[in-house]
């Protein structure tokens, strides 16, 4: 694992119940940012909306940070999700020597990739940012990301192995390692870390590699509903997605993540 300034603290670990508990209780101990929890494997991982996240041992990167955000507004936070990301999704076509572009972003925490096979989407990694005490003298993010990097496709499990893929699918079958995958992010991140410290965040990337913006979509809230929709745009500034809305004056709203419990796109790509 690469050595850095940029980390105050950094730890792997075999096994462990959840990296993003691991780093809370660091921040909630004092550590400072920041901080780094990387995992071989989860017993109790977890994705947005409590739904779990698991992978076998060494067949995931898995890994959560822990910020100290004073020096970003809170309605801003959200951007360590996105640069996160974006860090990622560059490390990712890297090191399978994929082009420029190929790791896709499916609003909101989801990196994905297009598979012409069969036409379809698969994720590829999943994002989940928590957050403590925004607002106050002691705001705390921990933003953790789990990556399929050396699973092969014959190992996915039965309920999941249409709707995922790795890194090593994505490289035809060649071996990826995660450590190499590490560094190239840590990397990249470190980049986008203080470029978020300085005021500036790389909008252009984040809007670029956006999936949903121009297709129709599903909008599945937390009792159940369904809702298509047509994605307009991401907002830079809030993070939020821009759907079209007959009944709003100017013919659009805003969604927010914490509305929905996810989305589909409702059309192929």
């Amino acid at each position: 694992m690469i050595q850095t300034p940029f980390l105050a603290r950094q730890e792997r670990f075999a096994i462990v119940g959840s990296t993003n508990d691991i780093v809370r209780d660091w921040l909630a101990m004092g550590e400072p940012e920041v901080c780094l929890a990387v995992a071989d494997e989860q017993s109790a991982g977890r994705g947005r909306e409590g739904r779990t996240w698991s992978a076998p041992a060494g067949r995931a990167l898995l890994l959560s940070f822990g910020f100290r955000p004073t020096w970003l507004e809170p309605e801003r936070v959200w951007r360590l999700a996105a640069v996160t990301s974006l860090a990622m999704a560059g490390a990712a076509e890297h090191v399978a020597g994929l082009a420029p572009g190929t790791v896709r972003l499916k609003w909101p925490n989801d990196l994905v990739l297009w598979v012409d096979g069969d036409r379809s989407v698969r994720k590829l990694a999943g994002v989940l940012g928590e957050t403590d005490g925004l607002g106050s003298d002691d705001p705390r993010a921990i933003i953790g990301i789990g990556t399929n990097t050396d699973w092969p496709a014959g190992d996915f499990p039965p309920e999941l192995a249409s709707t995922m893929t790795s890194l090593r699918e994505a490289a035809d079958g060649r071996s990826i390692d995660s450590a190499l995958l590490l560094d190239a992010f840590l990397g990249r991140l470190e980049v986008t870390v203080e470029a978020l410290r300085q005021s500036r965040f790389d909008s252009t990337d984040w809007l670029d590699r956006q999936l949903t913006t121009g297709r129709t979509i599903s909008l599945v809230g937390h009792d159940g509903t369904d809702e298509i929709v047509r994605a307009i745009r991401c907002d830079p500034d809030s993070g939020a997605l821009v759907v079209e809305d007959s009944t709003s004056p100017d013919g659009e709203r805003a969604v927010v993540s914490g509305e929905i419990r996810h989305i589909r796109l409702a059309e192929s790509v």
